[in-house]
């Protein structure tokens, strides 16, 4: 494409791409391909996650005529209507008793198969904070205050999911330690992380690995410098558990990730005449240090035709980190902050050499704690915003980029997407002779 492309088209083209992402990971979409041989017995559906309630639902309607039961914890607002599959809300990203008393079912039920049975685990990002099973010693308020802490010091989720199995009964392999010998487990995963690490999916209820998770859990938080609550610190204390070799309980079988949802997002893109360019799927780091980067990225695009001359799509994958302060009132999410910092990092040169377009969106349609999934910026954003006398710099430095794209129109609101397979960012660079 060589001709310029309008504004009505520029949202089009970044809009399209981000619901082509999201309906690549649906799971009435991509589940029933990868669903198991019939059980002889009963099908014991289990599970957490933003996606699974969505993946019970069409669980249900690849088997209608199955002997099933189960249960599946989702965070609020994301249940969806089932008839065999109880489903129940819980608290997202900090657990709470919902989702405690729902964990605890759910492997009261697990036990209850017997040979013969289906246990067909549904796996999706989210579910960390969802299944919430505290280690002995602990309590709720442990790991409530362990979540509020790993997000506040900005942690990578990463690296969030190696610490929480050393804190729960159901992480690390621990919801498949409870189905009984002779049981076939399945798990089906939808991805949020970068490379896919299964171990990492929701803190891998059906997952062991050899890790020493007591001495690595307390190495990231020293990292941090994050101090646990004290019954935290003295469970790390204690010498490590016996371990089993790294290995996967059952079969896992992955039916969406975020690469897969990037390839979606290009072949839409390209049904517009637009060339694009994947720039992985693992991009993580301070949201507007990310931000930084690709602004230098657009702007070589623009200027010096490298790595590939303009107009060239940006997609990436992955997810961004905000490190909020400790006290104080803020109104913004990763990707909403993304957009704020790459909108003032490009400032100084979009509009002289090309124009600047993007998008940024959590995938599961929330970004962070607020009612929307990101927020889409354009060559006039920032000039908008002061116009209405918002301050775009002071703005980003008080986390408030919720705030600013409120006010000018720029947020991107889906709801609930039913699916998670994490952030998703498309550039548009325009060159001069395209802007």
């Amino acid at each position: 494409m060589n001709a310029a492309l309008s504004p009505d088209a520029a949202r089009t083209l970044l809009m399209d791409c981000l619901d082509a992402a999201i309906d690549a990971a649906m799971p009435a979409r991509s589940l029933a391909a990868h669903l198991p041989a019939r059980p002889q017995g009963r099908c014991i559906v289990v599970g957490g996650g933003k996606a699974s309630a969505a993946m019970a639902a069409a669980v249900e309607a690849a088997w209608p005529d199955v002997p099933m039961t189960g249960l599946v914890i989702t965070r609020y607002g994301h249940a969806v209507p089932t008839q065999h599959v109880r489903i129940i809300e819980a608290a997202h990203p900090v657990p709470d008793a919902a989702g405690l008393d729902a964990t605890q079912r759910m492997l009261d039920l697990v036990a209850t198969a017997v040979p013969g049975d289906l246990v067909l685990a549904l796996v999706s990002g989210g579910g960390s904070a969802l299944l919430t099973a505290p280690a002995e010693g602990l309590t709720l308020a442990d790991k409530q205050e362990m979540n509020r802490l790993l997000l506040a010091a900005g942690a990578p989720i990463g690296l969030m999911n190696r610490v929480r199995p050393a804190l729960s009964r159901i992480k690390g392999g621990g919801l498949a330690r409870a189905v009984p010998p002779g049981v076939t487990l399945v798990t089906l995963v939808i991805s949020d992380v970068p490379g896919d690490d299964l171990a990492i999916i929701a803190s891998g209820p059906t997952i062991t690995t050899a890790t020493s998770t007591r001495a690595e859990a307390a190495a990231i938080l020293a990292r941090f410098g994050i101090e646990p609550p004290p019954a935290v610190a003295a469970l790390l204390a204690m010498p490590e558990r016996a371990t089993l070799a790294a290995h996967q309980i059952g079969e896992v079988r992955l039916i969406a990730s975020p690469m897969m949802a990037l390839h979606a997002a290009r072949t839409r893109a390209a049904a517009h005449g637009i060339n694009v360019m994947i720039l992985g799927d693992a991009l993580e780091g301070e949201s507007r240090e990310v931000a930084t980067v690709m602004a230098g990225i657009a702007r070589s695009v623009a200027e010096n035709g490298h790595p590939a001359t303009a107009p060239l799509l940006l997609l990436s994958g992955g997810e961004t980190s905000v490190t909020m302060p400790r006290a104080g009132n803020v109104a913004g999410g990763r990707n909403t902050e993304f957009c704020l910092a790459l909108a003032l990092a490009a400032e100084d040169w979009a509009g002289r050499t090309g124009a600047l377009w993007a998008l940024a969106a959590d995938t599961d349609g929330i970004d962070g704690n607020q009612d929307a999934a990101g927020a889409l910026i354009d060559p006039g954003s920032l000039t908008r915003a002061r116009a209405l006398g918002l301050d775009p710099r002071a703005l980003l430095d008080r986390h408030e980029s919720y705030r600013l794209f409120d006010g000018i129109g720029g947020l991107i609101r889906t709801g609930p997407t039913n699916t998670n397979v994490n952030d998703f960012r498309a550039v548009l660079v325009m060159g001069p002779d395209t802007a």
